[in-house]
C-alpha cells in the first residue's frame, strides 16, 4: 500500500509539473509586437509555406469531389484556395499590414490566423470600397 501512494503522488506531481511547464504561447498582437523585423518576416514565411502546402492538399479532396459527385465542391475549393493564399502581398507588405494593425489597441486580443484572414479579405486585388457621393 506504501509503494502505491508513493506512485499516486509521484504521478500527480508530475502531471502538474508537465501541465504546468506547457504553458499556452497565444499568437496575438501582443505576440506579433514583441517580436523583432527579422521574427516578424520568419513568422510570415512560415505561415505562407504552410499555406501552400494546405493549398496542395486542396488537390486531393478535388479527386474525392469528383468521385463522390459533390456538387458545388469545385466552387467552394476555388474559393478556399483564393483564402488561403498571400501570394499576391509580398511578406514585407505582410508584415507592414500587420504592423499597421496590431498599432490599433483594439485589435490585439486578435489571433494572427484571424488577422491574416482579414487581410486577405482587405488585399489590394478586391475591389475597393465605393466612395461617398458629394
Amino acid at each position: 500500500m506504501k509503494k502505491f501512494s508513493v506512485g499516486v503522488v509521484i504521478g500527480f506531481l508530475s502531471c502538474w509539473m508537465c501541465s504546468f511547464a506547457a504553458t499556452g504561447l497565444d499568437h496575438n498582437g501582443d505576440f506579433w509586437n514583441g517580436m523583432n523585423g527579422t521574427g516578424k518576416t520568419s513568422y510570415v514565411n512560415g505561415y505562407n509555406d504552410a499555406m501552400q502546402v494546405s493549398v496542395g492538399k486542396l488537390d486531393s479532396l478535388t479527386i474525392a469531389a469528383d468521385l463522390f459527385h459533390w456538387k458545388g465542391a469545385r466552387k467552394i475549393i476555388h474559393q478556399l484556395s483564393n483564402e488561403m493564399s498571400t501570394s499576391d502581398m509580398s511578406t514585407q507588405e505582410v508584415v507592414h499590414r500587420l504592423d499597421a494593425l496590431y498599432a490599433n489597441s483594439k485589435y490585439s486580443e486578435l489571433d494572427l490566423g484571424s488577422a491574416f484572414e482579414l487581410l486577405l479579405m482587405r488585399s489590394p486585388t478586391a475591389a475597393p470600397p465605393p466612395s461617398k457621393p458629394q
